[in-house]
């Protein structure tokens, strides 16, 4: 069997790839192409392609099914450390609030003796026995203070250091 072709069939084509069928195409054309059957075919053939086409582009177009699922574990999971967040929040909290009225006390313990805090932070270390950190090479220092202030500091930044990455979000 011999396919039969349209010596126009190009033309009807070449019009209806650039979208100007049936409007912009002279009216013997579309006379000829109800006439000639390989013509009326490859209109009809193409007009259906538009269609899907037409109806394929409304419809929406769902994501990956493994991109929705890392998302849900993603929100699980931030879901599950904001959950878990909120008790170390509250536990740090309170940790500051029974520093503050142990230091409010403290402050209160000094007024009512006069107010002796340097007297008082010379006699810290011995209270504490820090003499026993000390090399016996080391030669007795004349103030205690001066052991007890790089002490607190460090207990202080590393104290600061543990709060910061405890509460640092990931």
């Amino acid at each position: 069997m011999i396919p039969f072709t349209c010596p126009r069939e190009k033309e009807v084509a070449d019009l209806l790839h650039r979208g100007h069928w049936p409007q912009a195409c002279p009216q013997a054309l579309r006379a000829h192409v109800h006439t000639c059957r390989a013509c009326s075919d490859l209109v009809f053939v193409a007009a259906a392609f538009q269609a899907a086409r037409a109806q394929s582009a409304h419809v929406p177009r769902l994501e990956s099914p493994g991109a929705l699922w890392w998302r849900a574990q993603l929100r699980r999971r931030s879901a599950a450390i904001e959950r878990i967040g909120k008790p170390i929040l509250g536990a740090q909290i309170f940790a500051l609030a029974v520093a503050l009225v142990i230091a409010a006390g403290a402050v209160a313990w000094q007024a009512r003796q006069g107010l002796h805090l340097v007297s008082w932070l010379v006699r810290l270390p011995q209270a504490l026995n820090f003499d026993v950190l000390l090399p016996a090479s080391w030669p007795h220092l004349g103030s205690g203070v001066w052991l007890l202030v790089p002490v607190l500091s460090t207990i202080a930044l590393l104290g600061g250091v543990v709060v910061y990455l405890a509460s640092e979000r990931h």
